[in-house]
């Protein structure tokens, strides 16, 4: 699909969110819930907890982001997963594998570990629809604040939003995609090491 049939598909469907209604603030308030315990595992360094709410098939992407001419936003200010390069285009074994990698206590940009605080609000239901499996698939977008603290005096703040997929299975919600648009483009951090 080309950027800019890709705009248009994602312009179409902001103009088609669903109607709020009583079923829509249930599941809202059920992702919110999902969103909230994410940022706590992470925050709380429970990776394998956070790996198990993620489905198997989950596309992890954070996009850069270019300075670009007025009128060009929709279609030049972010790589696309196909074409350019990324921060992150991860698969949940590539997320589990960093996990690991942290939690081995070797790992030289994470010891000691950093300590990291998520805060995330405006949480809403940008889709809802029926896979072919039956499952539920909800659409939302969110924004985060996190705060990053590393050995005494480096400190990082990372400001973004996301677009998700939530799929709903027979175990509870899981992430089955997430797209992160951080807004710098020029990274100020040292690294990327925590997970968004």
């Amino acid at each position: 699909m080309s950027e800019v049939a890709e705009t248009a598909q994602t312009a179409a469907a902001r103009s088609q969110r669903p109607a709020r209604d009583a079923r829509y603030y249930e599941i809202k308030r059920e992702i919110e819930e999902f969103l909230y315990d994410e940022a706590n595992l992470l925050d709380e360094r429970r990776f394998p907890d956070w790996l198990d709410t993620l489905a198997e098939d989950l596309r992890y992407f954070m996009p850069m982001e270019y300075n670009v001419k007025a009128g060009e936003h929709a279609t030049r200010e972010y790589t696309t997963r196909e074409k350019h390069m990324s921060w992150f285009n991860e698969g949940k074994w590539t997320l589990a594998k960093r996990a690991e990698q942290i939690l081995t206590g070797v790992h030289w940009a994470e010891e000691p570990l950093s300590r990291v605080c998520r805060l995330v609000s405006n949480v809403q239901l940008t889709g809802i629809d029926t896979n072919d499996a039956g499952e539920l698939e909800v659409d939302t977008s969110s924004r985060f604040l996190i705060y990053q603290n590393r050995c005494e005096y480096e400190q990082y703040f990372f400001v973004g939003d996301r677009m998700d997929r939530m799929r709903r299975t027979a175990h509870g919600w899981r992430l089955a995609s997430r797209e992160i648009r951080i807004h710098q483009n020029v990274l100020l951090a040292k690294n990327l090491t925590i997970f968004f």
